[in-house]
């Protein structure tokens, strides 16, 4: 991830997700020893990288 957040920065939400979806994720979570929810955040962050959607450093 491009820059881990401190917990006053970080915004929370609900993501409602079907059964398959989700047990596949918590597997590739696993298989790239992160948490389900450092998964997303990983997944989330690539899509906005290669879509040039960051800010610029």
């Amino acid at each position: 991830m491009a820059k881990e957040n401190n917990k006053e920065n970080v915004k929370s939400f609900v993501l409602r997700i079907d059964p398959e979806t989700m047990a596949a994720l918590e597997r590739w979570a696993a298989d790239e020893f992160r948490s389900t929810n450092g998964q997303l955040q990983w997944i989330i962050n690539e899509a906005l990288r290669k879509s040039g959607r960051l800010p610029k450093k």
